[in-house]
């Protein structure tokens, strides 16, 4: 068990979790919504600290981040739990676990940057679940791997209170943010929450942290699709983040809870990349699929290709060091550092006690 952070006491003698919009409040031996923090006495503990569901070595391009140091290998894990009950889950084997015991793999911070820089990555992602509710896992593992000169990517649905945000944004250096759609009536019936935390984290990790921003939308049929939604979530995406964030349009398979929903078709991804677009996006992708054009990134000032991906093989790779386009000079968003990787479509699962 590891001391958790962002708690008050209550006047009724309860601990209620201020770390997330739900503020959980819990008695003696309690466990919050997520699973994960839990009220032992009068603290609150974390008891997944230093345990993990599994590592593997994954392209940067599967979180999806396509503008952070396109084709390297990232460090990918994740705990059990999370803060949102998402029916369409689509890693509810870990995030949705109710089992501990599931948590076999044991590592420190100081253990996982270390694999991850014996193993030629250029960043640790914390993924899988949501990196929010082992925040200070997540944080020790962040200060762990900015010593080892690697950096740091978040995949999160974004819902965290303010005092929290601030230095969880802080200790990334890349985050991809799931906006999950674009209704109060979405986020409450189909992931127990609501919306406005989320769009919260959205601007102040795009406007007040120096953590670059990628956000994804995993388009439901039936439920979040439509073209309104589709045009709102755009358009509030250009006026609160800018033109320039690169958002995700990624397929829906059944999954969890929705197993009678049918499969996102490839025109509909198609749909809403060309409704982003015309909405003043200039970096819109699709994800689940396979659509050489729809996954390459190119210039805003000429047009030209500067990133061709065949899922998560790269090529015309056409800007400078420093990412600016080749053709025109127009700078590329993002984080761009050299030539691009050489990781490729490989994922390599590795286990910690093998880690010299």
């Amino acid at each position: 068990m590891h001391p958790a952070r962002f708690w008050t006491k209550e006047a009724d003698g309860r601990l209620k979790c201020t770390l997330c919009p739900r503020f959980c409040t819990l008695r003696d031996g309690q466990r919050g919504m997520c699973f994960v923090r839990m009220r032992q006495g009068d603290h609150m503990v974390l008891d997944t600290y230093g345990r993990s569901t599994g590592f593997c070595i994954d392209p940067i391009e599967k979180k999806p981040l396509n503008h952070f140091l396109p084709g390297t290998p990232v460090l990918s894990f994740g705990t059990a739990g999370c803060n949102l009950a998402c029916k369409f889950c689509q890693n509810h084997e870990i995030s949705k676990s109710r089992e501990v015991d599931s948590l076999a793999h044991e590592a420190s911070p100081e253990m996982i940057a270390r694999a991850a820089r014996d193993h030629g990555c250029a960043s640790v992602a914390f993924t899988y679940n949501d990196p929010v509710i082992f925040h200070e896992y997540a944080l020790d593992t962040a200060a762990a791997c900015r010593a080892a000169g690697l950096k740091s990517v978040a995949v999160t649905a974004g819902y965290i209170t303010e005092e929290p945000r601030a230095e969880f944004f802080a200790a990334m250096d890349a985050a991809n943010i799931d906006l999950k759609g674009f209704t109060d009536t979405f986020y409450r019936k189909l992931t127990g929450s609501e919306i406005a935390p989320v769009l919260e984290a959205i601007r102040y990790a795009v406007h007040e942290s120096d953590c670059w921003v990628e956000l994804t939308t995993l388009l439901i049929p039936g439920e979040n699709d439509s073209e309104a939604e589709l045009t709102e979530l755009s358009r509030w995406v250009v006026e609160a983040c800018g033109p320039d964030v690169p958002v995700h349009f990624t397929a829906f398979h059944p999954d969890h809870r929705m197993l009678g929903h049918e499969r996102t078709p490839l025109e509909t991804l198609l749909r809403a990349r060309g409704i982003a677009r015309a909405a003043g996006l200039r970096h819109v992708y699709i994800g689940n699929a396979h659509h050489i054009e729809a996954q390459s990134s190119y210039c805003a000032g000429c047009g030209v290709r500067v990133i061709g991906r065949d899922w998560h093989l790269l090529s015309d790779w056409r800007l400078d060091d420093f990412g600016g386009c080749t053709t025109c000079g127009t700078p590329f968003p993002g984080v761009i550092d050299g030539a691009p990787g050489t990781w490729g479509r490989r994922r390599q699962p590795i286990r910690m006690h093998e880690v010299s």
